[in-house]
């Protein structure tokens, strides 16, 4: 039986709303993180720390919702959607590591190794925004 690509198949709106945040809070944490180490200004990883936070709040959030996507409707997550929810789960852990990281004194806080894990980070959210705004394909069976 043939199978042929019909259409991309958008993301739920109100995951597509929530997914929004962590792609601009994780993406402003690394430049928080970029001008912390640029100035030395400590209200720069004050910034990148909250930043993160709240990152962290709606990737969790946004990964909650797509795991429970994932497990009530599995044929729906074929494509690109596994790759999807993989860029969430680094997203989220390597944010979590981030935020124990920025837990620390402030002149610690935001190291060559803070600034590689924000850069993850944000690299990680930037790929789960542009997999999940660009739809997924979905198959028809002819």
């Amino acid at each position: 039986m043939a199978t042929v690509l019909t259409y991309r198949e958008a993301l739920n709106p109100l995951h597509a709303i929530l997914l929004a945040f962590p792609v601009a809070l994780f993406a402003g944490a690394l430049v928080s993180d970029w001008a912390y180490l640029a100035t030395a200004q400590i209200q720069w990883s004050n910034f990148s720390s909250w930043l993160n936070a709240f990152g962290l709040v709606f990737g969790g959030a946004v990964l909650a919702w797509g795991v429970v996507s994932a497990v009530l409707r599995p044929r729906s997550w074929r494509g690109g959607r596994g790759l999807h929810l993989a860029a969430l789960a680094i997203m989220w852990a390597f944010g979590f590591l981030n935020a124990l990281l920025h837990g620390r004194d402030a002149w610690y806080s935001v190291t060559a190794a803070g600034m590689i894990l924000s850069l993850i980070t944000a690299g990680a959210a930037l790929l789960a925004g542009w997999t999940g705004f660009r739809g997924f394909p979905r198959e028809e069976a002819l």
